[in-house]
């Protein structure tokens, strides 16, 4: 089973756009849907706080404390998709940062679920 990391957007989760917080990412990761290629274990969920600046260091101290190394990160839906979008960083901005700090794949999104 692949395991892999969470990135969800601390604002848009906090701020109740329908994003209720980690349910339809765990979900999808639990059944291989969306984004996931198949079942997978999540062994980290980060939340992103605006302005995203502590974005690799937090991961990277979520990797350490958890002590199971992903094989891939995921970007939330929500992180992804927000409308508005983030007024700091892109995306692939975020994805950048996560790959130079953790040196693990980072895909973007995690469901389709509305």
């Amino acid at each position: 089973m692949k395991k892999v990391a969470i990135v969800g957007c601390g604002a848009y989760m906090d701020s109740g756009y329908g994003c209720p917080g980690e349910w339809r990412c765990l979900k999808a990761a639990a059944l291989g849907e969306g984004q996931f290629d198949e079942p997978s274990q999540v062994t980290a969920f980060v939340k992103c706080e605006c302005p995203g600046r502590t974005i690799g260091s937090n991961m990277g101290m979520a990797l350490k404390l958890s002590e199971i190394k992903p094989d891939v990160i995921h970007l939330s839906s929500c992180l992804t998709n927000a409308k508005p979008g983030c007024p700091y960083a892109t995306p692939e901005e975020l994805a950048g940062i996560l790959e130079n700090t953790t040196g693990i794949k980072v895909i973007l999104g995690t469901h389709d679920y509305h």
